[in-house]
């Protein structure tokens, strides 16, 4: 089997598809191609009047690319999941050169929440996300929505649609619809690192009511 590198997956990604593991202590990766996409579109974020109230409370606090190794070793840490060692050691890589990243989530002076994810032109495509508090991964979410309109990103690639992305404003868009989408992404330029975080959730929330 070909050895996971960061090109590679970058590469994959590029032309529409990522790799997944069976499992953590699976050796061995394969590539995954859906036929139905899951994305966020970055004008269709819902956010709910409990996580409204949630993102007003003043209790929290999120960093970017504070914590990449903890927010990805939490969202392996779990009884069934795709990621094992390899695809943990190349998204470290890669977030070394710029081209993974992660949102945290923190209360208590602890990680509460996060999720990450890879940059591609104006597509990103977010991995996995984990919550440790009540509503710590919407909370996430929606900060990450904020930023990637920010930087000027115009796809939000989730994978897979779940009941909880759902609930957020995931849709299911076909294969041929998505790859148009990230053809259109790869064109452009955003940068992940340049909006300087808001200064608080009431900021975030404030531009997703002036967008809807």
């Amino acid at each position: 089997m070909t050895a996971l590198t960061p090109e590679l997956v970058m590469k994959g990604y590029r032309s529409g598809i990522f790799p997944m593991a069976e499992r953590r202590d699976d050796p061995e990766v394969f590539w995954v191609d859906p036929r139905r996409r899951g994305i966020i579109p970055l004008d269709g974020f819902r956010i709910s009047r409990s996580l409204a109230r949630r993102l007003r409370r003043q209790d929290y606090s999120v960093t970017v690319n504070t914590a990449f190794e903890d927010v990805l070793e939490a969202c392996a840490d779990r009884t069934e999941t795709w990621i094992n060692d390899p695809i943990r050691q190349t998204c470290i890589e890669l977030h070394a050169r710029g081209e993974a990243h992660s949102l945290e989530v923190w209360q208590d002076g602890a990680l509460a929440g996060g999720v990450y994810g890879l940059s591609l032109g104006a597509a990103f495509c977010g991995e996995s996300m984990f919550s440790r508090r009540t509503d710590a991964s919407k909370v996430a979410l929606a900060w990450l929505v904020d930023r990637l309109n920010l930087a000027g990103f115009t796809l939000f690639d989730v994978q897979f649609v779940t009941t909880h992305l759902e609930s957020l404003g995931a849709v299911e868009i076909d294969r041929r619809k998505y790859q148009a989408l990230l053809k259109e992404a790869l064109t452009r330029d955003a940068d992940f690192t340049a909006p300087a975080l808001p200064a608080c959730g009431q900021e975030v929330l404030q531009r997703r009511t002036q967008t809807s």
